[in-house]
């Protein structure tokens, strides 16, 4: 079966200070190919148990993945809720998306 590709891009941010002192954050994005699936019905029960609601799945190669907690997808930002490698060679990346962008 062919796998129908999405284009995500994985979000990472890191802290640190200006010239001027002030603390800033800096964002750096990569653009990748991922698999879109369905939530599965465990893992809505299992993120509801701990107040999380998740909206999306995506499976991307383990390669690829270097433990960002954002990404986009279709101009909207999702907060990563947990990750899972079925394979050596596959992560799922299961997230929620953000209603404030301070989450």
């Amino acid at each position: 079966m062919k796998r129908k590709m999405h284009v995500i891009k994985l979000i990472s941010t890191t802290s640190d200070v200006n010239d001027l002192g002030d603390p800033i954050t800096i964002s750096t994005e990569r653009t990748v190919f991922a698999e879109k699936k369905s939530i599965r019905q465990s893992e809505f029960y299992q993120a509801a148990a701990t107040g999380l609601r998740p909206d999306l799945m995506f499976v991307v190669w383990s390669r690829e993945y270097r433990g960002e907690q954002r990404l986009e997808y279709q101009g909207k930002e999702y907060s990563v809720i947990r990750t899972y490698e079925p394979n050596s060679e596959e992560t799922e990346i299961i997230c929620r998306g953000i209603v404030n962008k301070g989450e």
